[in-house]
């Protein structure tokens, strides 16, 4: 088939969007396989119009119908398609975990959101030489307005993870890339997106559980809502997970495949708070919809939550909206959307739910290439909305 006559066909397929279901909220979901048809056509239509590997696409709608539809290859080299079944890394997207974690926590009386981490790390040897050490808060670290650098951007960091890709990173290993740097901003004086915030806060959590995170993690998560597709990226050999394709201007310096012989290019636990899951799509909209309405724990807690600061951003980060807890809150032709993106050499994901319709949506590429993408996965999932509840406003 020539790329004219692919493009036209993609074209076509894409056009069909036109019979998606528009969803009224006071009526009964949708039929599941008319509405997986219709996204499966959308999906086709997306490939065609840009560049990339495989896409897999996870939804739940109003009345808890869910599930999930791909498109293109898990293997491009090998043609083996991609499956809705398969896992690809989430990378940040693990944030709303772990701060669901800790708000749970603060339900049981452990933690206060406000209060100083230096309750809980303050004897560390480290603590005092990081930025903002004696006035951050607990609440700061899950808003990201404590002020402390991104560790994985300093410098050294990058040779440290190529030079041993099966290495096991500790928290103190991580945090040793900003001791003793300037900080941006005193504490809620500004905002910037940094995944040592959420090292820190992983920290908080084990000294204050007395439990290791991710164990806590799948204990009170995973396994009683029965998210099996959800699993800790804690080793270079994940059951499930299909290959990635990394961009040559990654900030870590990865490029091509990101597995070879079954293994990933490098250990992922190297995010371990930050990010640290390998997802599928319908599994990670089933918790967003759990999440976000009310199943996780009391109302003044996820209230907490969804009270977010301003996310000017830049610099290729997450921008516009507020940021909660572990949250992105935007606004969208459908009303505000809960939700969260990430990033992992190979990888994009962005999950939301609709709290007007009651859906949840979520989106996953296993290639984090902006250039064979055309346009940013918020874009898509947009795009995933329109196709399964009509548009909006």
């Amino acid at each position: 088939m020539t790329r004219s006559t692919f493009v036209l066909l993609g074209f076509l397929l894409s056009s069909r969007i036109v019979f998606a279901i528009p969803q009224d909220p006071n009526l009964a979901d949708p039929p599941l396989g008319v509405l997986c048809e219709n996204l499966q056509k959308t999906l086709e239509g997306m490939r065609a119009k840009a560049e990339f590997p495989g896409i897999s696409v996870g939804f739940v709608l109003k009345e808890g119908g869910s599930a999930g539809v791909a498109a293109g290859y898990a293997d491009v080299e090998n043609k083996i398609s991609l499956r809705q079944s398969d896992r690809l890394l989430a990378g940040s997207v693990g944030k709303m975990f772990v701060s669901a974690a800790i708000l749970q926590l603060v339900d049981e009386g452990k933690v206060g959101l406000d209060d100083p981490v230096s309750k809980w790390l303050g004897r560390e040897p480290w603590f005092e030489r990081l930025p903002n050490s004696n006035d951050m808060t607990l609440r700061s670290l899950l808003n990201h307005t404590a002020g402390v650098p991104e560790y994985f951007e300093q410098k050294g960091f990058t040779q440290a993870l190529m030079g041993n890709a099966d290495k096991e990173w500790t928290p103190s290993e991580r945090l040793a890339f900003v001791l003793d740097a300037k900080p941006p901003f005193p504490v809620g004086r500004g905002w910037d997106y940094s995944d040592t915030h959420y090292i820190l806060a992983g920290l908080v959590f084990e000294k204050a559980s007395g439990k290791p995170l991710f164990e806590e993690i799948t204990r009170r998560f995973l396994k009683p809502q029965k998210l099996f597709g959800i699993v800790p990226s804690d080793s270079r050999e994940i059951p499930g997970l299909v290959n990635g394709y990394a961009s040559p201007r990654n900030p870590l310096g990865f490029n091509g495949r990101t597995v070879s012989g079954g293994k990933l290019m490098t250990n992922p636990q190297v995010e371990w708070a930050g990010g640290g899951l390998a997802t599928t799509p319908e599994d990670l909209a089933r918790w967003a919809k759990g999440l976000f309405e009310g199943k996780i724990f009391r109302p003044e807690t996820l209230q907490a939550m969804l009270t977010g600061v301003d996310m000017p951003g830049g610099g290729g980060k997450a921008k516009g909206g507020k940021y909660g807890l572990g949250v992105m809150i935007r606004e969208t032709e459908w009303g505000p959307s809960y939700g969260h993106g990430g990033w992992f050499p190979g990888y994009r994901t962005e999950v939301a739910y609709f709290p007007e319709k009651k859906v949840a949506i979520a989106v996953q590429f296993n290639t984090d290439d902006g250039k064979s993408l055309k346009k940013s996965t918020s874009a898509y999932l947009e795009d995933v909305a329109r196709a399964l509840m009509g548009p909006g406003k």
